[in-house]
Parts: C-alpha cells; sequence; structure tokens
C-alpha cells in the first residue's frame, strides 16, 4: 500500500482529539468492556497523563468502573486509595503521594496526579457506600520491603503470634532487603541462601486459614485481610524477580508483567466480591506492557506482557487496549537510573515509524479505532517501528535504545496519538529540571 493511500485510509477512521471534547467516540469504541487499559509512549508527558485522567473519569461516572490500576508499588498506591476513600490521615493528595520515594518518583509525584487524586477524593466524597468509592491501587512487584513490614503491621494487630512467625521468616533477607537487587545477586551466585521458601510459606500461612483474621466483622476487616495477602504476593513475586535479574531480561520482565496481571485478577475478584457485581477496572501503564507483546519485537524475543495476559484470560469484548503516540515535543526523563529528573526534547519522530505516519496526516491530535474497522488494520499491519520512552531517554541512541518492530492493528485496538507532546511536571525540585522550553538545539548544542 502506497504511502498517500495509507494516509487517506488513515484519515478516514480518525476522529479529532481533544481534551475536554471527544471522548465520546473512544467510550463508544470501548462499549461493555470491564478492562481498559489506558497505555502511553513516554513516563513524563503531560497529555497522556491527562487524556487518561479524562477517559478514566468519565468511565467512572458514566460506565460504573471501580478502580484505577496503575504501574506503580502496592504499598505506595494503597496509601493514595486510603486518601481518596477518606480513609487516611494525609491533609492534601500531594501527602497522600508521599510514598513513591523510589525512582522515579516523578511519575507518580507530579501536578497531573494531584489533580487526578483531588478528583477522584472530590468524587467519593458523595458516594455514601463504602464498597461503591472508587480505588486507586498498584499493581508493581518492586516494593520487597515496605510489603514485608506492611504484612507484619496487620498481622501485629490481628495476631501477634502470626506477626511474630512472620518476622523470623522475613529475616531470611536480613539487611539486604533494604537493597533487593544486592539480595539478588548475592541469591544467584550462591552468595547467600535464597529466602523463597520463607516468602511462599508466609504467603500460604496468611492466604489458607482466614478465619482467624476476621473475628471482626464488616468490610473494612475484609479489605485490610486482602490488603496484606496482596503484600505477602508481592514479597513473593518480588523475592523472584530481584532473582531472575541476573539470569536475563526476559525472565524478569515475564515474571514481573506475569504479577501485574495476577494482581489484576486478584483485585477484579476482590471488587467484585464486596460490591456483588462485576467490577470494572481501568488500568494505565506504559504502551511496553498495555500493547499485546505477540503484535511485537518483544514477543518474538519470547517476551510476554500484561495486555496479551488480559486478552488471553478475559473473553475479547471483555478488554479494550489503547496505546498512545507523539511525534516530537519535549519529557521528563532521567539520563540513567536513579538520576535527577531532566526536561528533555523529544527528537521529530523517524521516518519509518508509526509516529512518523501519523503525523503525515495532518490532522494533529486524533483518535484512530482499529478493533472492528476494515481500512484501518491493513496499513497498521505492516512491520514499523514504534517508539518507546521509559523513564530514562538518550535521545542521541534513540534508534537502539528506544525503538521497536510492531504490528499496531494486532496490539492496541485503538491508538490515540497527540502530535506535539510537553513534559510532565514534577512535585519535587530539581536543578536539572528548568520550566522554561528546551532549546530546539537540545541535545546537540549547535
Amino acid at each position: 500500500m502506497s504511502d498517500a493511500t495509507t494516509i487517506e485510509a488513515l484519515r478516514e477512521d480518525a476522529h479529532p482529539f481533544i481534551l475536554n471534547q471527544h471522548c465520546e467516540q473512544l467510550l463508544k469504541e470501548i462499549g461493555d468492556a470491564s478492562i481498559v487499559l489506558l497505555g502511553e509512549a513516554t513516563h513524563g508527558t503531560q497529555e497522556f497523563y491527562r487524556a487518561r485522567a479524562e477517559i478514566s473519569q468519565r468511565l467512572i461516572t458514566e460506565k460504573g468502573f471501580d478502580a484505577i490500576a496503575v504501574e506503580a508499588d502496592w504499598p505506595d498506591a494503597l496509601r493514595v486509595s486510603r486518601y481518596i476513600q477518606h480513609a487516611s490521615k494525609d491533609l492534601t493528595s500531594a501527602d497522600a503521594l508521599a510514598g513513591f520515594e523510589r525512582f522515579p518518583q516523578w511519575m507518580w509525584r507530579n501536578t497531573e496526579v494531584v489533580a487526578l487524586v483531588d478528583w477522584l477524593r472530590e468524587h467519593n466524597e458523595k458516594i455514601v457506600r463504602p464498597q461503591w468509592k472508587v480505588g486507586f491501587f498498584g499493581l508493581d512487584l518492586y516494593s520487597l520491603r515496605s510489603s514485608m513490614d506492611a504484612v507484619i503491621r496487620y498481622l501485629e494487630k490481628v495476631d501477634p503470634e502470626a506477626a511474630r512467625r512472620a518476622r523470623a521468616r522475613y529475616g531470611c533477607f536480613d539487611h539486604l532487603a533494604e537493597d533487593p537487587q544486592h539480595y539478588g545477586y548475592a541469591a544467584t551466585f550462591g552468595m547467600k541462601k535464597d529466602c523463597e521458601e520463607e516468602v511462599i510459606r508466609q504467603l500460604v500461612a496468611l492466604t489458607s486459614d482466614t478465619a482467624g483474621y476476621l473475628k471482626h466483622e464488616g468490610r473494612d476487616a475484609l479489605d485490610e485481610l486482602f490488603y496484606a495477602q496482596q503484600n505477602a504476593r508481592v514479597a513473593k513475586s518480588a523475592e523472584a524477580y530481584y532473582r531472575s535479574m541476573f539470569r536475563g531480561r526476559d525472565e524478569s520482565w515475564n515474571l514481573r508483567d506475569t504479577h501485574m496481571a495476577d494482581t489484576l485478577d486478584a483485585l477484579r475478584r476482590h471488587i467484585t466480591d464486596r460490591k456483588g457485581s462485576r467490577a470494572k477496572l481501568v488500568v494505565w501503564a506504559h504502551n511496553s506492557h498495555i500493547g499485546d507483546a505477540r503484535a511485537t519485537e518483544m514477543g518474538a524475543h519470547g517476551q510476554l506482557n500484561l495486555g496479551q495476559l488480559v486478552r488471553e484470560r478475559y473473553d475479547p469484548d471483555e478488554s479494550y487496549l489503547v496505546g498512545f503516540t507523539t511525534h516530537d515535543g519535549t519529557v521528563t526523563a532521567a539520563s540513567e537510573w536513579d538520576a535527577p529528573p531532566e526536561l528533555k526534547k523529544v527528537n521529530p519522530s523517524r521516518q519509518d515509524s508509526f509516529e512518523r505516519l501519523f503525523h503525515d496526516t495532518g490532522l494533529g491530535d486524533f483518535m484512530l479505532p482499529i478493533r472492528g474497522r476494515i481500512t484501518v488494520p491493513d496499513p497498521l499491519s505492516e512491520q514499523k517501528l514504534e517508539r518507546a520512552i521509559g523513564v530514562i531517554y538518550l535521545p542521541d541512541s534513540e534508534r537502539v535504545s528506544h525503538y521497536f518492530h510492531a504490528d499496531m492493528s494486532r496490539q492496541f485496538d485503538a491508538v490515540i496519538h497527540i502530535d506535539r507532546t510537553t513534559a510532565v511536571r514534577p512535585l519535587d525540585h530539581s536543578v536539572h529540571w528548568k520550566h522554561e522550553e528546551v532549546p530546539e538545539t537540545y541535545p546537540f548544542g549547535l
């Protein structure tokens, strides 16, 4: 198919997308899906956060969605969930987000998330029945230390003897729990016994005999038990993940995304039981987690992801996958792991990429439905490059570090393209992040 024919086919099916004006068509496309996965092409773009927030708010108010599940750690997100449900001592949204201390803090500690959390709290204030209040939950597994601490704190309240046993089991990690990558290295290379048996035994203890933990009847007791069980699941998955890091990228990636899918399943079952009807969840994660891996270079290399697992585990009409793309602009990202956030200029997309194809339509910002269309899948099924900017952005090596081949017709159910985007604004001050626009010559200094 020629470029001109391709562009004409995309123009035919594309719908304008302007915030606060053009969500209706996407909501129609989503239909009765109860799991809506919203991606992002970067971890630091303001428009992606705003679009996902607006779509989520519309799903909550118009389609009765129950929770937002995000690419974040369970304990940190749970603190936010308690705040928006008026069940915490935090006084402001920024306070509730203070738990996000691990790199990259700006991913959740930014002005767009503050606005979303404010909205969620205000929305919940109008809801009388606790089981109908919207929640905010984390799907990730990095929180080894804080999840183990949360399990012990819970048990100290309901069963001090069980807390003592949990403390002894988790003591296997010793001081290495503070730096789980060191634990993974030591356990993998025989410098220390691994703690796999201990975290499994603790999870079994917390999930096999629950009657003793529910002496106080009521929904709060059920919720608190579920939250503790999920922290025990995180500890189990985190222990395995940090060991797998030294055996290959594919294994650790697959373990992480499988944990995300398992957490989503557990959360969905819990909310369904709690409210007595089918739970509906919005998921926020990077395109690399949301888009079906089987349609990408990732899948060809043996990686699976959350979007693929959701499609495999649920009926086709139950889920809807939305990807996001951009041509150029600015982004908040670091130059290396654990480095401060910087305001960086995003290179114009490559000529052989989907992003450039969308840019060349001349439509600006638009929503492109893919599922159920006749004309759109053909041009999007041709293997092209797709850009993925995570928490690190390296413009000079962009082709190698940030592009991969994909068949977008099978990867997503719809794509939202925002042609020029701007960097999300962190809450925490950094001398490397300046509010003024990045000069056009960045990063080359010409």
